[in-house]
């Protein structure tokens, strides 16, 4: 394997790492940087490492939230966080829109919507309904202002808006995000949920893409998911500490500015030079 392929797999790690928690959408970011970048692997190996890498990205939740997500102390005796174990179960009940649509429609999905064309409309599209929303919600008073306080069926409601995340350039963050502020949270409660409900999510749908692979893989593919899983982890982690401190001051429009910025440069590029 060449420096070449993997300087771009870096690049693609470096490209998830940070759209997979901003709300710009990373599949959509990864199918446009692959159109131009041109990974020299199988179109089946992409499809699945696009999905796969986001792995890396989990595991940045993980090391950053472990405390809120760990339900066992060990002090005198195992025990488990009540609180903790709740948490787990509306997560679970948040994933079951997304994972049993995704599971049905997965190679549908992927045959009407994997394109650059899909990408460039969903950016447009989802960019003008955060501004939108945000207008909107501007001087707005959010009711649910801790984890603690999602009731079941507010994140239930969050898991539906979750769903519309299965089309590429979407962005999962963004709209789960928007639902859940629309729906009542604070910013940082949305952003925090949205964190912690990506780990079923994201195993299930590499789960789903190795099983549909297949687990036999050779050196170079190997060598290409440990380093973009890697390089996802470490970005992952920068790009959820500057969400994090940008949505307690700032809004969402810049994102939806950048999203329709993007949308027309891929439009444009690819209707007059592709």
């Amino acid at each position: 394997m060449s420096f070449i392929e993997i300087l771009k797999v870096i690049i693609i790690g470096i490209v998830e790492g940070i759209t997979e928690w901003l709300p710009i959408s990373s599949t959509g970011h990864m199918i446009l940087v692959d159109t131009f970048l041109k990974l020299n692997m199988s179109e089946s190996f992409k499809t699945m490492f696009f999905v796969v890498i986001q792995l890396g990205a989990i595991l940045a939740v993980v090391v950053l939230y472990f405390d809120k997500l760990f339900p066992f102390r060990f002090k005198q005796k195992p025990i488990i966080q009540k609180e903790t174990f709740i948490l787990w179960l509306k997560i679970v009940i948040a994933s079951i829109p997304a994972g049993v649509i995704g599971i049905l429609f997965d190679d549908k999905i992927d045959e009407l919507f994997y394109g650059y064309q899909t990408v460039t409309f969903t950016l447009i599209l989802y960019g003008i309904i955060f501004i939108l929303i945000e207008n909107k919600q501007k001087n707005r008073i959010s009711k649910i202002n801790s984890i603690s306080s999602l009731s079941w069926k507010t994140a239930f409601l969050i898991g539906v808006f979750q769903v519309l995340s299965l089309i590429p350039g979407t962005s999962r963050s963004g709209i789960t995000i928007i639902g859940a502020m629309l729906i009542g949270t604070s910013r940082t409660v949305a952003a925090e949920f949205t964190f912690f409900l990506a780990i079923p999510v994201m195993f299930g749908a590499s789960l789903i893409k190795l099983l549909k692979f297949g687990f036999i893989f050779t050196q170079s593919e190997i060598i290409i998911l440990i380093i973009g899983m890697l390089t996802a982890f470490f970005v992952s982690i920068l790009a959820i500490k500057f969400l994090i401190g940008y949505i307690k001051k700032h809004d969402f429009k810049a994102f939806g500015f950048y999203r329709i910025g993007l949308g027309l440069i891929v439009l444009s590029y690819f209707s007059f030079f592709a």
